[in-house]
């Protein structure tokens, strides 16, 4: 499963790898690779393999699950489409409290004890993810864990994973992109161990250029 979902985000540059010309994230740290998994929903196929892994990772680590729930925005489409081959609940999770209306943060009916997995689309620090995670708890979810499509496997990520006691299974991960990448001759195999180290220390930017 991993290395399908590796192929189908390299093939339709739903994750790119540029490491000569690295990406500058928003907190100005050069990057070698982008994200947009987004792009996974224009392509059927594609989406398709992409809605049909999570749905297995939620089925096979998750099998209490009563209800799937989407971080916003990205993780909205793909709840509402694992919640369809799950024949299963779904809602979301607003970034905050909406300032109309009912003033909700979490978006359909979820009682309290209900069994809930966070869909999420890229878990890079787990910040956004956790703190679905913690809008959900608060409301008395039982939150079982996150179901990604795909995760840098940064130790920041790990560690606050680890400490919010939330578990996180992807459709696949950094590593195996690299394998497929090389292999698929999008990157020289002699450059992973340069992207390696960027994802084990993204502020280090000795990488650039090797």
């Amino acid at each position: 499963m991993k290395e399908l979902i590796a192929h189908d985000l390299l093939k339709i540059k739903a994750v790119f790898l540029r490491p000569e010309q690295p990406f500058t994230w928003a907190s100005g740290i050069k990057s070698p690779i982008y994200c947009d998994n987004r792009l996974t929903l224009s392509d059927v196929e594609v989406r398709n393999d992409v809605e049909n892994a999570l749905a297995k990772i939620v089925r096979e680590e998750y099998p209490e699950c009563e209800m799937v729930m989407g971080t916003s925005t990205a993780g909205i489409a793909h709840a509402a489409l694992v919640g369809n081959i799950l024949n299963m609940p779904m809602g979301y999770v607003r970034g905050g409290n909406k300032d109309h209306g009912r003033g909700n943060q979490i978006e359909g009916k979820c009682e309290p004890g209900t069994k809930v997995v966070v869909i999420e689309d890229l878990i890079s620090t787990a910040g956004s993810s956790i703190e679905t995670v913690e809008a959900l708890r608060s409301a008395g979810a039982e939150v079982l864990g996150i179901a990604s499509i795909f995760t840098y496997g940064m130790k920041k990520a790990t560690d606050r994973l680890l400490a919010a006691n939330c578990k996180n299974v992807s459709a696949s991960d950094y590593d195996t992109l690299l394998e497929v990448a090389a292999k698929e001759n999008y990157i020289k195999k002699e450059q992973i161990d340069s992207l390696i180290s960027f994802r084990n220390n993204p502020s280090d930017e000795s990488w650039i250029g090797k």
